[in-house]
């Protein structure tokens, strides 16, 4: 196995480490609902792509209290 014939000084390897790093998705306002989306991605809140409509957004139901007592029985 290879060993390093020199060390690293600390400025060299605070330099290489300074460029990994965590990186920010590109978001951008929606055309249609004017929420925030990530960048080429159809829109999750509305559907919409390019100002077209390419899917239907499912909206969940809300359970009431039937939905607790059937629960129960």
């Amino acid at each position: 196995m290879s060993v390093p014939k020199q060390r690293h000084t600390k400025g060299r390897r605070n330099r290489r480490r300074a460029n990994i790093k965590i990186s920010s998705k590109n978001l951008i306002v929606c055309s249609h609902c004017s929420k925030m989306i990530v960048k080429h991605r159809i829109c999750p809140h509305c559907g919409y792509y390019k100002g077209k409509k390419l899917v239907e957004i499912k909206t969940k139901k809300k359970k009431g209290k039937a939905g607790k007592e059937k629960k129960k029985e």
